[in-house]
């Protein structure tokens, strides 16, 4: 297929290209490099099915495909705050221009929705079913509700033209290729860390998170998008909880770093906790996660060794 990917050359959009291509897809990836990098995608000019459009997705694009993943939207609290009318933009006016160009190609389209959507969950672990508990005015709501109201426009695109939808609701993800200033905890505690400065936890530090590689998440992607008639949201992410804390004992402990734990007000509407019931992709796709923590986290510190050292 020729897919399109926006967002392509952003940490998880790079990984996918390079994974369609393995898979020998021809590739489009469409970036306007606000929070992507060409570097990550640099390696990849070389390959004759791969093409690079700087675009931003909120302006109608046309081209002739047979495939899109939208991953196109700043993913991290201080990237998404830092233009949050344009972060709400990019969600739903990028929804509208993609759904529109598939609707037109009858192309399949995948929607990267995100574990935000619930808000500072009720319930735990999360399934599809929950509808979540949302701020539609806080300074988060930007990503949570920009991402909501893409989910009613892929439904709604495929229940009024039977657009052939893909929705997936991804968790905290980490791996090679995350910015180093992107302000995520994995790659913040890392950085810290390795610069034995002290690592910064908001709040008491028992607020959970699940963290899923990388390369289990795309290969999640790739598995949803390939599997025929899942038109409703499926969670992709890692089942096993941990406690900031503990995640940054154990960064402290693999970096062999000297740094100290510091503690700061949590920001607003911060969840708590946010932990993926992924029942149903384990049923419907077959899939799971299998690195573990500590071989994920060893291979991102070794990425970040070689970019600060660099």
């Amino acid at each position: 297929m020729k897919i399109l990917v926006t967002g392509g050359a952003g940490f998880l959009g790079s990984h996918l290209c390079e994974k369609l291509l393995l898979t020998g897809h021809e590739v489009v990836a469409l970036d306007n490099l606000v929070t992507g990098s060409k570097a990550n995608i640099d390696h990849l000019f070389s390959n004759s099915k791969f093409e690079f459009i700087r675009h931003d997705v909120t302006f109608p694009i046309y081209l002739e495909i047979e495939g899109i993943f939208n991953l196109a939207c700043p993913a991290s609290p201080k990237k998404y705050q830092s233009d949050p009318v344009q972060t709400l933009k990019t969600s739903v006016h990028g929804a509208i221009n993609l759904l529109g160009l598939a609707k037109r190609t009858k192309a399949k389209i995948l929607q990267a929705s995100t574990s935000e959507i619930y808000g500072d969950p009720n319930v735990s672990p999360q399934n599809e079913s929950y509808w979540g508990n949302v701020n539609p005015i806080g300074i988060r709501s930007c990503y949570d509700e920009g991402k909501r109201a893409a989910e009613t426009l892929f439904s709604d695109y495929h229940r009024q033209y039977n657009l052939d939808i893909r929705i997936a609701r991804i968790f905290n993800t980490y791996g090679p290729k995350m910015a180093e200033d992107d302000g995520r905890v994995v790659s913040n505690f890392i950085v810290q860390a390795l610069s034995n400065q002290p690592i910064t936890i908001y709040g008491d530090g028992n607020q959970t998170r699940s963290f899923c590689y990388v390369d289990d998440l795309i290969s999640g992607l790739v598995k949803l998008f390939d599997q025929p008639g899942i038109n409703t949201p499926v969670n992709l992410g890692n089942p096993v909880a941990i406690n900031m804390k503990d995640l940054a004992n154990e960064i402290i402990k693999y970096t062999k770093s000297e740094s100290k734990l510091v503690f700061k007000d949590l920001p607003q509407d911060d969840p708590v906790d946010r932990l993926p019931d992924i029942t149903k992709a384990r049923k419907i796709l077959n899939w799971e996660p299998f690195v573990d923590r500590e071989a994920g986290l060893n291979k991102t510190i070794e990425y970040f060794k070689n970019i600060l050292s660099a």
